[in-house]
C-alpha cells in the first residue's frame, strides 16, 4: 500500500497489477503532473504512468514551494522510498530533467538505481554555467514562457487565471536559476536523450553531454521542433519510449 507521502507526491494515470514497470515523469518549470495525462493512451499497457504533483500548483496549490531544486530532489525521493524498489524508469522535461537527474542520484545512493533515467530538453549538470537566467520581473517571466509555448497567452492575457497560475512559474524558474549543477556521480543505469532540434536552450551537442552523467549506455533521439517539441511529436516520442521500456522489461525478466 502507498504511504500518504506517495500519494501527496503522485498522481497514478495509471498503475494497476499489471504495471511491472512504472514510468514517474517529472514536469517542466511552470508545469503540472497533468502534462502527461495522455501519456497511457501510447505506452504499453504494462508500463505504469505517474507524474511528480509538484508543491504550488493544480491539487497542491495551497503548499509551500520548494526552497530549492536538490531540496525538491530530497522531498521526492524520501516519498517514493518505497516505490523504488520497483523497476522504476524516470522521464523528465527541461526543468523536470535537472529533477529527475538528482532524484536518480538519490534512489542510487541508497541502494535502489532506477532501470532508466530519461532527460529531455536540458543541459546536463556539467553544462550548465553560463546557462542565460530566467528569472526577471513578472512580465518578463511571461514573456519567456510565451516564446517557447504561445499557446499560454490566453492564460496571462486572463487577470484571474494569471493570478492563479504565475507564482508557480515564478517560483520554479527560481529553482532553475539557482540551481548550480556541477560535477555529480555517474549513474549505474542507461540514460536516453531526447530533444528537439531547434531547442534554444539546448544543443544536440550539449545533450550529448549527458553520456557523461552514467557508467551504462547512452543514446539521443533528435525530434524536429523547439523546446516543446513532445506537443507535436508526442506519438513519435511514446513510440521511441515504448520502444526503451521494452527492452528494458525483456532485459529484467
Amino acid at each position: 500500500m502507498a504511504s500518504p507521502m506517495e500519494e501527496q507526491w503522485l498522481r497514478r494515470f495509471r498503475d494497476d497489477d499489471r504495471c511491472g514497470t512504472k514510468l514517474i515523469c517529472f514536469p517542466h518549470a511552470g508545469g503540472s503532473a497533468s502534462a502527461y495525462r495522455t501519456w497511457p493512451l501510447e505506452l504499453p499497457a504494462d508500463v505504469g504512468v505517474l507524474a511528480v504533483r509538484y508543491p504550488g500548483r493544480e491539487d497542491r496549490f495551497g503548499d509551500p514551494f520548494p526552497s530549492g531544486l536538490e531540496a525538491l530532489a530530497d522531498d521526492i525521493a524520501d516519498a517514493f522510498a518505497e516505490l523504488a524498489r520497483h523497476r522504476v524508469v524516470l522521464f523528465g522535461h527541461s526543468m523536470g530533467a535537472s529533477v529527475a537527474h538528482e532524484v536518480a542520484l538519490r534512489f542510487q545512493k541508497r541502494g535502489c538505481p532506477p532501470a532508466a533515467l530519461c532527460v529531455s530538453g536540458r543541459r546536463p549538470p556539467h553544462a550548465l554555467e553560463g546557462l542565460r537566467k530566467h528569472f526577471g520581473t513578472d512580465e518578463e517571466i511571461i514573456a519567456d514562457v510565451v516564446r517557447f509555448d504561445e499557446t499560454r497567452a490566453p492564460v496571462f492575457a486572463d487577470p484571474g487565471l494569471r493570478e492563479v497560475v504565475l507564482p508557480a512559474v515564478r517560483a520554479d524558474y527560481r529553482l532553475v536559476d539557482e540551481y548550480s549543477g556541477g560535477h555529480r556521480p555517474p549513474l549505474d543505469c542507461p540514460v536516453y536523450g531526447y530533444t528537439g532540434a531547434d531547442d534554444t536552450e539546448v544543443t544536440p551537442e550539449q545533450m550529448h553531454g549527458w553520456a557523461d552523467m552514467t557508467n551504462d549506455a547512452f543514446r539521443l533521439r533528435v525530434f524536429p521542433g523547439g523546446h516543446f517539441y513532445l506537443g507535436a511529436e508526442e506519438q513519435a516520442l511514446l513510440a521511441d519510449l515504448s520502444n526503451v521500456l521494452g527492452h528494458l522489461t525483456a532485459g529484467g525478466a
